[in-house]
């Protein structure tokens, strides 16, 4: 089983929406927050100044891009500044429907910042290590784009069909968005120790193991003894390494994800809430419903009415 695979597919990632922009003259727009949501931006001419409100900022040139994992609100300019006119705003002036090219400004079109910008988003109540490792923000530049020419490709494929225009360009560019969002993440572990340390859990020849066990059959009846059995350690190391690499414990992890295959569950599928109760590995409905609400405030059954 491919961990990796297993998680976002049960979290539901997907891409939703892309759209390309041209700025032109002084030009400044701010991006409101947006949960359960990633966002990038991939400069393709110009330069675009990326502002937070926490101070952070990153200038990005040509064929750089900068992935927000959580959809944090923040201001893309033409150069620092601390207030923009809200992307809402800005669409409405520029009388945008969501077709062709944002253009925004009268200057000279050869020499405007032209920008590829994208979400990508999880299912509700998604939760796992993986995303809560996620920096605020993630950026690569051309140097890293030479180091890792699969990702480069990727990019280019991504600005030439949401350039080109033809049938399916919009399908094509959703869709290789979220390959790119997981070659990011395996770029990113340079700037994230928390990052590259889920990821080199799904490495590790034992805690690698133990994870695959669990994804393989999470309604199973693990427990910590029986995991450390698996993989060949004593109990004390392996709760301790679990811990030291996932950021959580084995039985913590397992209960989490229990709940993220339920929610799956729920949406996905025609199984009955004891059914759902059964195949997330709980012993009775009741136990599951407390488990369920006490995770996401509100009880299995009326979570699926209101995703229906």
């Amino acid at each position: 089983m491919d961990i990796l695979d297993d998680i976002l597919d049960t979290l539901n990632l997907k891409g939703v929406l892309y759209f390309r922009a041209d700025f032109s003259d002084q030009w400044a727009v701010t991006v409101p927050d947006l949960e359960q949501a990633a966002r990038f931006h991939l400069v393709v001419q110009g330069t675009t100044h990326v502002q937070f409100a926490d101070g952070d900022a990153v200038t990005l040139g040509p064929g750089d891009l900068v992935l927000i994992p959580r959809g944090r609100s923040h201001i893309l300019a033409d150069q620092a500044c601390k207030s923009a006119p809200a992307l809402e705003t800005v669409l409405a002036d520029a009388n945008y429907d969501g077709r062709g090219v944002l253009v925004v400004g009268d200057g000279d079109r050869d020499a405007s910042t032209q920008l590829v910008c994208g979400h990508l988003v999880f299912r509700p109540g998604a939760d796992h290590p993986l995303l809560r490792a996620l920096p605020d923000y993630l950026v690569t530049t051309a140097s890293t784009r030479a180091r890792e020419p699969w990702l480069d490709e990727m990019l280019r494929v991504l600005v030439r069909r949401a350039f080109s225009g033809e049938i399916g360009s919009a399908a094509s560019v959703t869709r290789l968005s979220e390959i790119v969002f997981i070659e990011l993440l395996r770029v990113g572990v340079e700037q994230s120790p928390q990052l590259a340390s889920v990821l080199e859990a799904f490495r590790d020849k034992q805690i690698g193991k133990a994870l695959q066990v669990i994804h393989a059959a999470p309604a199973e009846t693990w427990t910590v003894d029986r995991l450390a059995s698996e993989v060949g350690m004593s109990r004390s190391r392996f709760a301790e390494r679990f811990s030291l690499l996932m950021g959580t414990g084995p039985m913590a992890y397992l209960s989490d994800w229990r709940l993220q295959k339920a929610l799956s569950l729920l949406e996905e599928s025609q199984c009955s809430v004891q059914e759902v109760a059964s195949r997330s590995g709980y012993q009775s409905s009741a136990a599951f419903s407390r488990a369920f609400s006490g995770k996401f405030g509100v009880a299995p059954s009326a979570y699926r009415r209101a995703r229906a």
